[in-house]
């Protein structure tokens, strides 16, 4: 259990740093204005992606709560 939130911890810090870079980085890229919206609203969506995927593993793996087959 422990080495679960650790591992989860580790890998939203990780998540976090990859999302600064990117954020810091795409000012720097030559892109038309609608193209750059794209970029960010892919990776907004991404990044809800994956924190809605920690959160369940989170329900399914530390609080013992069942969760349907199509959301592990």
């Amino acid at each position: 259990m422990i080495s679960a939130l650790i591992t989860i911890i580790v890998a939203l810090i990780i998540i976090g740093v990859i999302w600064w870079a990117i954020q810091q980085l795409l000012p720097l890229i030559p892109l038309p204005e609608p193209f750059r919206r794209i970029i960010y609203v892919l990776m907004v969506v991404v990044l809800v992606l994956i924190v809605v995927y920690v959160i369940v593993y989170l329900l399914g793996s530390i609080g013992g709560i069942t969760l349907p087959h199509w959301l592990r």
